[in-house]
């Protein structure tokens, strides 16, 4: 396994505390996330397993899965050693998280897991082109049905997705069926048994304009971002011709408005 040097392991993930649970958006990178919250009561919140996560009826989110393997195991432990210590010493002072510690949970795992992601971490089963084919099929599948995709981008060990869910439709829903879906045909293809996705998944509820293109310029730039050439899994609503990491078109809020 490739060495990573330990600044890339100072990180946290949010907290499945009700006194210090926080915005799903943990592991959203900064270039998407917004500065601000949804308001209580236009949301709902749920928790499932580690994070917290904020869902709305007809929402637009930013989503990441990724691989079982993705992360090493003494990255996961670091991070979650330092985000037991950041809540343990709200917790032991007995007063909420700092504005400090919150966007340091919040956002200094990001670009951790950004680099470990993007350097090809794990078993990059997703580079086997029949498994990635299974992936955007499943994606593609109900496009307008449950919800409509602006973007996405499969890449080696995990998955970006920018879309809106439509009413009845709930964001666990499609991305338990997505996971469900894909991990059994994988398997198949790669003769595997066992975990395929890791159980948690990232997601960022999307509350503009501004914010949506920001997603949708992230995902799409996202393999020339990890020097992948060429790579043919990147997609873009109103885009006709395939994108490829090396031209990639300019992005126009037109394009992901429709």
């Amino acid at each position: 396994m490739s060495q990573y040097p330990d600044d890339m392991l100072k990180s946290t993930f949010t907290d499945d505390d009700p006194k210090t649970a926080l915005d799903g958006s943990a592991g959203v990178p900064p270039a998407v996330a917004g500065a601000s919250r949804p308001r209580l009561g236009s949301v709902t919140i749920r928790n499932r397993g580690r994070l917290p996560h904020w869902e709305a009826e007809g929402a637009t989110y930013f989503v990441t899965f990724r691989l079982d393997d993705s992360l090493p195991k003494s990255v996961l432990d670091q991070i979650e050693s330092e985000r037991r210590a950041i809540i343990k010493t709200a917790n032991q002072l007995r007063r909420p998280l700092s504005s400090d510690e919150r966007k340091r949970l919040q956002h200094l795992s990001t670009p951790i897991i950004e680099r470990f992601l993007d350097s090809g971490s794990g078993s990059c089963h997703l580079k086997n082109r029949a498994v990635a084919s299974r992936v955007a099929d499943a994606l593609r599948y109900f496009d307008e049905q449950r919800y409509r995709l602006f973007a996405w981008c499969i890449m080696p060990n995990h998955v970006h997705v920018v879309f809106k869910v439509f009413p009845g439709h709930p964001l666990a829903d499609v991305v338990h069926s997505w996971k469900s879906l894909t991990a059994k045909r994988a398997n198949r293809i790669l003769g595997a048994k066992g975990t395929f996705w890791q159980r948690e998944y990232y997601d960022h509820l999307v509350r503009d304009a501004d914010e949506l293109e920001r997603a949708v310029r992230y995902v799409m730039m996202n393999p020339e971002k990890a020097k992948l050439s060429n790579w043919e899994w990147v997609w873009m609503r109103g885009q006709d011709a395939r994108a490829t990491a090396g031209g990639t078109p300019a992005l126009h809020t037109s394009a992901i408005g429709q």
